[in-house]
């Protein structure tokens, strides 16, 4: 996902965030009755669009909330929408309700003062979201998110392979190229600005670079040059091994699949380590295909729900929120059969009957262990993916 490009001195002189008023729980969802949430969120998925769908049925039949899914290609798309009904002075009945966000677009957000908030601490069931065991939802891109965002989601990159085709999986990065070299043409990645293929990038960033503690900061533009050198010097060497040698590259990850699907590929790219599993269910990959991750770890995050500061629908977006975080809808969302997202609940931590949805749910033949996956790890500033991407595009796009 693109940054959206935000000139600061602009954002000053506009309206500051807005504030979360003290209302009850109750006061909160008596207003959000009868108001319809616009959710601006990426539709490149069918089966989270479908997830969205009947998240926006349940919010209907519990709270009276009416939920419009903004399809988006782009989240920067919904960003660069509240920059412009900033600038203009619109800091009321504001277009954009609520936004799945993070990363990048969090941290220009946050830093531009277009967030409502702070107000997780008001949803009910936020109390049961895994603060301690999983940092992430609390910090964005090692930004703290200081209430400006709701999680809703536990993410970590995954690799998928034809296990009929791919006996040895590479556990590195470095073991990736002499794999790459060794099966030319059976490997690609999907082109930044894509999402997972900006990923897929840092991926390599984090394992390659002589000092991994830099990417913990804000990029040092003097420093930036010899900490990505080993990452150009690797994909130089790495794309004339590619699919069409490097000449041309998928478009998203859902082509990228579809190319695994079709056995043009050996592998593809995820962000959620119960796809496979799902794909294969739908009939959508063949039932040979397996997850795996390197032996040194792969990035991880948390995905979140944000509320503009000139949202028309705050109460709405703020049960649509909550209720995305209560039991039911983490349980499903966690499920293969629907979507494969790891929750952000402290499972350990709920009722007997609420840790029985989630023992319940069937994994999947392709879906590893958390044992398996290993510990995540941490996501750069989000200022090197903007670099990163940058520079991809310049050495790189045709």
């Amino acid at each position: 996902m693109r940054i959206v490009k935000i000139m600061l001195a602009a954002l000053v002189l506009a309206a500051g965030s807005g504030t979360a008023k003290a209302d009850t729980w109750s006061d909160t969802l008596a207003k959000a009755r009868g108001q319809t949430v616009y959710w601006n969120a990426w539709a490149g998925d069918e089966r989270i669009n479908s997830y969205i769908q009947w998240v926006g049925d349940r919010v209907q039949a519990e709270h009276g909330v009416t939920l419009r899914h903004v399809k988006l290609a782009d989240t920067a798309e919904a960003v660069s929408r509240v920059l412009a009904e900033k600038t203009a002075g619109r800091n009321e009945g504001g277009s954009v309700d609520l936004i799945w966000i993070n990363g990048e677009n969090f941290a220009a957000m946050k830093r531009g003062q277009m967030l409502y908030g702070p107000f997780t601490d008001r949803l009910p069931n936020f109390k049961l979201v895994d603060t301690k065991g999983k940092p992430t939802t609390l910090v964005d891109f090692t930004i703290p998110t200081e209430g400006l965002e709701s999680p809703w989601g536990m993410a970590q990159f995954v690799f998928m392979m034809d296990s009929a085709r791919v006996k040895n999986p590479p556990k590195s990065i470095p073991a990736l190229l002499d794999w790459a070299k060794a099966n030319p043409g059976r490997f690609s990645y999907p082109a930044p600005p894509d999402f997972i293929g900006s990923t897929f990038l840092k991926q390599a960033l984090v394992e390659l670079t002589p000092d991994r503690a830099m990417l913990q900061k804000p990029v040092d533009e003097a420093g930036f040059a010899a900490a990505a050198a080993p990452l150009w010097a690797w994909l130089d060497a790495l794309h004339p091994a590619l699919w069409r040698e490097g000449a041309a590259f998928p478009k998203g990850s859902p082509a990228l699949r579809q190319m695994l699907d079709d056995g043009a590929v050996d592998m593809a790219l995820s962000f959620y380590p119960g796809e496979a599993s799902s794909l294969i269910a739908e009939g959508k990959l063949p039932q040979s295909v397996r997850t795996f991750v390197l032996e040194g770890g792969t990035i991880g995050n948390t995905h979140f729900v944000a509320i503009p500061f000139n949202a028309s629908a705050k109460e709405g977006a703020m049960a649509v929120a909550n209720f995305l975080l209560s039991p039911e809808a983490q349980a499903r969302k966690q499920d293969p059969a629907h979507w494969g997202d790891g929750t952000v609940l402290d499972l350990a931590a709920l009722p007997a009957a609420d840790k029985a949805r989630f023992e319940a749910i069937e994994l999947g033949v392709a879906t590893l262990s958390p044992q398996a996956l290993g510990t995540a790890l941490p996501e750069p500033h989000p200022s090197w993916m903007t670099r990163i991407e940058e520079e991809w595009l310049t050495r790189y796009s045709r």
